[in-house]
């Protein structure tokens, strides 16, 4: 039987980005690690395929590096080409790149340095920094297909605007990353370039939707990566990866000209925000981006520069232990536990706080997501025969609300909202909630099963960073114990699929949420979550490394 005109066209996508890796990154074959082989982050420091100037580049951060190539010890050409190399190696091993910009960047980097050699001066605050981008940003001659067959050979005739915004400020675009279908599974998986898996347990998930962008930076393919948040697709992956994300307010950083499965869907707004290693590096690009004065590009940006937020010396923070839908598998559980006490002794005052308008937050979300009826997603599927994956039946499903009803479902946010604003405030000078991102460490390839965590603040349009904690999965200390009572067929599901050995040795992420438009208040105060759950480790900030670059302009 001949193949379907959606799979040729899929083949035909993942063959043209295979042969845009030079030979030069191609990983030799008896360098290939085994598929026995689950962890692959330490593989290039293992394999002797890197120099050791290739590793020191690609395992630092963006602040170091940007301070590196200011004062000249590194150029960005060489940095440039030493992420371009280790991005193929982390496509080769998990599949999570969707468009290679390699030669474009090298260019790039040529032109930046030549500019530093001549003028003495950085074009920007990212002078030389290479950023990985998820799929859906708009790039002037590339596709941004967020995984439909139909999408593929249609390039983009615009950058979106966070793009522009970036590039002025003197990054270097390098390569697009994977996404599920839509941009709407909280795994990265399609039709068009398959799946994203775990570069630290190739059996596991990387989340969805931004889990190219959290599968290529916990490999060391990316200093800096930047994905969209409607349902927790920022904070998700980050959680299944063990590294850093932030889910700002709608408003505070630009959305427009990017591509959406979902076009036109306002209900509940996608954001973008960074991910990174480091909580410094979420700093640095939020503060760039806002000092860019994005208000003046997107209209929909919110004109509010970036706030110096004196934080209390003690916070008040509100512990979701769980969503009243789904209990955290037993290691989020532990790590929840461990960092509430962590707090205690430090000294910050820690209250309880009720779900009970969680379950009705994430039903509204997914009423709003299907409120077309499927429409969006099936006139993207119909042109090349392409079926729906099983992940998006209830799309397949879904029947149209109308007007009207739509109108009613608005209006039922916003009481939502409203109410929910009402219970934080009932909790006097509360200052965050500290919850689970996710209900897993991470979760066997295909069985992720529920986003409330995270959609939820979708819906109140809060401030949220997801934050690696410290504490790391464990077959002997996390199992589940005999007063376990589900709370719903869907957690009966997420304890059955429970596998204590696959996730034993993964990072555990919870996130921190403050109210609407307060990132620079949930960003400091995950600082100060930090330094309480280590206090020699992570010590405050006494210089903002953002700051001394730019005193070099």
């Amino acid at each position: 039987m001949a193949a379907q005109k959606w799979e040729k066209i899929a083949a035909a996508k993942q063959a043209a980005l295979s042969e845009l890796i030079p030979p030069e990154y191609r990983i030799p074959k008896q360098l290939v690690p085994p598929d026995s082989q689950l962890d692959v982050t330490q593989w290039p420091k293992e394999s002797g395929w890197f120099t050791q100037k290739e590793l020191e580049i690609t395992s630092s951060t963006s602040s170091v590096i940007l301070e590196k190539i200011a004062e000249r010890t590194w150029t960005a050409e060489e940095v440039t080409r030493a992420f371009c190399k280790r991005a193929a190696a982390a496509h080769q091993l998990t599949n999570c790149l969707s468009e290679i910009l390699f030669d474009e960047a090298i260019e790039t980097a040529r032109a930046l340095d030549d500019h530093l050699r001549k003028s003495g001066k950085t074009v920007g605050p990212l002078h030389g920094l290479p950023i990985s981008l998820k799929d859906n940003f708009n790039i002037i001659g590339k596709d941004s297909t967020v995984g439909f067959a139909s999408l593929v050979n249609d390039p983009a005739k615009y950058n979106s605007t966070l793009v522009e915004l970036l590039e002025k400020a003197g990054s270097i675009r390098y390569c697009k990353t994977n996404v599920p279908t839509a941009m709407m599974i909280a795994e990265s998986v399609n039709n068009v370039f398959g799946r994203t898996v775990n570069p630290l347990n190739r059996k596991l998930t990387s989340g969805g939707s931004s889990g190219g962008e959290s599968a290529l930076i916990v490999f060391g393919g990316s200093p800096l990566g930047v994905g969209t948040d409607i349902g927790g697709s920022l904070r998700i992956p980050a959680a299944c990866t063990g590294i850093f994300a932030l889910r700002p307010s709608f408003g505070r950083f630009p959305t427009q000209r990017c591509r959406s499965g979902l076009a036109g869907q306002e209900a509940v707004m996608s954001v973008n925000g960074p991910m990174a290693k480091t909580l410094e590096d979420m700093v640095l690009f939020s503060k760039t981006v806002v000092d860019s004065q994005p208000w003046l590009q997107d209209p929909k940006c919110l004109p509010i520069p970036w706030r110096s937020v004196e934080l209390p010396k003690k916070l008040k923070v509100a512990v979701l232990w769980n969503d009243g839908m789904v209990i955290p598998t037993p290691p989020v559980t532990r790590a929840l536990k461990e960092t509430v006490e962590k707090l205690k002794d430090a000294g910050h005052e820690v209250v309880q706080w009720d779900p009970t308008l969680h379950p009705q937050a994430v039903d509204i979300l997914g009423r709003m997501f299907v409120a077309d009826g499927g429409k969006a997603v099936r006139a993207l599927l119909a042109p090349t025969d392409e079926p729906f994956r099983p992940e998006m039946q209830k799309y397949e499903k879904a029947t149209e609300l109308g007007v009207h009803a739509m109108w009613q479902l608005h209006l039922e946010r916003s009481e939502l909202q409203r109410k929910y604003l009402n219970q934080w405030l009932s909790h006097d000078g509360l200052d965050a909630i500290l919850a689970p991102t996710t209900p897993y460490a991470s979760i066997e390839n295909g069985r992720f099963k529920h986003v409330g965590y995270t959609g939820v603040f979708n819906i109140v349009d809060y401030s949220a960073v997801s934050f690696p904690c410290g504490v790391i999965a464990d077959k002997e200390k996390d199992r589940y114990g005999p007063d376990y009572t589900p709370l719903s067929d869907t957690c009966k599901e997420v304890r059955s699929e429970y596998q204590p050995d696959l996730v034993h040795g993964m990072p555990i992420s919870l996130q921190l949420v403050a109210k609407r438009l307060e990132e620079e208040k949930v960003l400091g105060m995950t600082e100060t979550v930090l330094q309480a759950i280590e206090p020699t480790k992570f010590s405050p900030f006494k210089v903002n490394l953002l700051a001394r670059i730019k005193s070099r302009l």
